[in-house]
């Protein structure tokens, strides 16, 4: 018999999505932007301790060569040459912070992630340093001091791993957020694998000079951080190397966007006040300003309802549970696992329940879980309003979680504008294939306007009256009030800090209603 003729689909590119809860490899044609196939690994994540939040880098390397493996095999499947993958780009969680050795590829510890809140006391230590009438690490970086960056996990690494430290004397270390780990391993790790990083990753490490995009010296001395185990800064779009080994061996690693940034290229936002959000395991709003220069957890609410108290079995049951009563009935779920990030930054909050009565059931906090992404994300947009002087007329929104229809209303209700949903949620890689595909010396896409391929859009207009949103929102604000100052934090003699927690009245109360009826709490998002 005939061998079976093979697909003639032109060229295509292909983009790593490393995220916190999983990793993602997809193929996209070149020309009409549509996915051929992909292929999802999910990560598991560790908490030695309260407020610790880790992953292990091997693990996440290893879940990358497995994707993309199991997609070219897919590809395969239906007859198309793994051969048309001309180019791959990479999108990554980005303060997420690796640090490894050079010599041998060994990371020294594992990875923390960028919701751990271990360097509290790190951060308390390093805004004494800042002068009062003088903040030049937000002018310089356009970031608060927080726990969220790079450059305090990093600090907190060099002042606790005496290994790390021992490597930054030899000069053996080598420092990254996930795509410079990814990037160096695949273009040949030990054996002349690049050490870079893109644009995007750079700045949120708070290391990097916003103005002159490049690394600050007077940053790093401020973080007492040596400048030789950074990684080189590219643009978002260039040939860093190649992949040396594995099906797609000798073709060009070409793309490297944070994964928000991609997104924002993805939904093809290119013009001055065009925004997006992205409903992942976090909740993010960017937006385009221009060449002016000027979010935290939201799918990990149905994930943790889902694996930390079995309230449901698949993520997808949390959308039947809202729609069965369609209203909060007066609750409202503060999810501050890890803090308030923006436009708070407030890491003394903590997650609350309130407006509980005897009639709430699981449905009205899952309903409220759901509430509160939305909430978020219009605190978020009232913040980016005011600082751009651009008001959105309507929001595009992409995400897995952008396919539960009631979230969508829900958040096209609360900002009241229209939240548009394209036809192909998974935004983020899409602007890593094309940052891959138009780099230089690969060509493959056009960014060009005429060119870009027509995405079908879904649109949610608002269905209340703009006075009761505006209700809903005053009452979630207070709500939010309520939630801070749980957390403080004391030293002992022995110098090591130590985190001492007052638990939400809300926690207790759920706690009883759990042992009484059954489980009815849910959780989420931090900004």
């Amino acid at each position: 018999m005939a061998a079976p003729k093979k697909t003639v689909v032109g060229p295509l590119v292909g983009a790593v999505v490393q995220g916190t809860n999983s990793t993602c490899f997809l193929v996209f044609s070149s020309k009409t932007a549509d996915l051929l196939s992909h292929h999802q690994v999910e990560l598991t994540e560790d908490f030695p301790r309260e407020e610790w939040v880790e992953q292990d880098p091997k693990e996440i390397l290893q879940s990358v060569y497995e994707c993309i493996e199991r997609t070219c095999q897919k590809l395969a499947e239906l007859h198309i040459e793994v051969s048309n993958i001309k180019a791959t780009g990479v999108s990554n969680q980005r303060e997420t912070t690796v640090i490894w050795d050079k010599l041998t590829g060994e990371p020294f510890y594992n990875a923390i992630v960028w919701l751990d809140l271990r360097t509290q006391p790190t951060l308390e230590n390093l805004s004494k340093k800042i002068p009062g009438n003088n903040n030049f690490v937000k002018s310089e970086t356009g970031l608060p001091l927080s726990t969220y960056f790079s450059a305090v996990k990093l600090r907190w690494i060099l002042d606790n791993v005496r290994q790390v430290q021992k490597a930054v004397e030899e000069g053996r270390a080598l420092l990254g957020t996930i795509d410079s780990w990814l990037i160096w391993s695949v273009t040949g790790g030990v054996n002349g694998g690049v050490h870079c990083t893109d644009v995007t990753n750079a700045r949120r490490t708070m290391l990097s000079n916003i103005h002159s995009l490049e690394w600050d010296k007077e940053l790093c001395d401020f973080f007492d951080i040596p400048m030789d185990i950074l990684r080189n800064v590219w643009s978002s779009s260039d040939i860093y190397g190649r992949i040396k080994a594995g099906s797609l061996e000798g073709e060009p690693i070409s793309g490297c966007l944070g994964d928000q940034s991609a997104a924002l290229v993805g939904q093809m936002c290119f013009q001055e006040g065009q925004a997006k959000n992205t409903y992942s395991t976090g909740c993010f709003l960017l937006c385009n300003t221009g060449h002016k220069c000027s979010v935290g957890i939201a799918g990990a609410v149905i994930r943790w309802l889902r694996d930390n108290l079995g309230i449901i079995n698949t993520s997808e049951e949390i959308e039947t549970l809202a729609k069965d009563v369609g209203t909060s009935y007066g609750c409202y779920f503060v999810p501050a696992f890890s803090g308030l990030y923006a436009p708070f930054w407030e890491p003394s909050a903590r997650g609350i329940i309130c407006g509980l009565s005897q009639f709430t059931s699981k449905n009205h906090i899952a309903f409220a879980a759901l509430e509160s992404v939305c909430f978020q994300t219009r605190e978020i947009l009232d913040a980016m309003n005011y600082d751009c002087g651009i008001p959105l007329s309507h929001l595009q929104v992409d995400g897995a979680m952008t396919n539960n229809r009631i979230l969508m209303q829900l958040q096209a209700d609360i900002l009241h504008i229209p939240v548009i949903k394209p036809s192909m949620p998974e935004t983020t890689a899409l602007g890593a294939a094309m940052a891959a595909g138009a780099a230089e010396g690969v060509g493959v896409w056009s960014l060009k306007p005429e060119d870009l391929s027509v995405i079908f859009m879904e649109r949610f207009e608002p269905q209340i009256k703009a006075t009761e949103s505006e209700i809903r929102y005053s009452t979630w604000k207070k709500a939010v009030r309520k939630s801070m100052g749980w957390v403080t934090t004391q030293y002992p003699e022995s110098g090591d800090p130590t985190i001492f927690s007052c638990l939400p009245l809300g926690f207790f109360i759920v706690s009883s209603m759990i042992m009484l009826i059954g489980a009815r709490y849910i959780s989420g998002i931090s900004y």
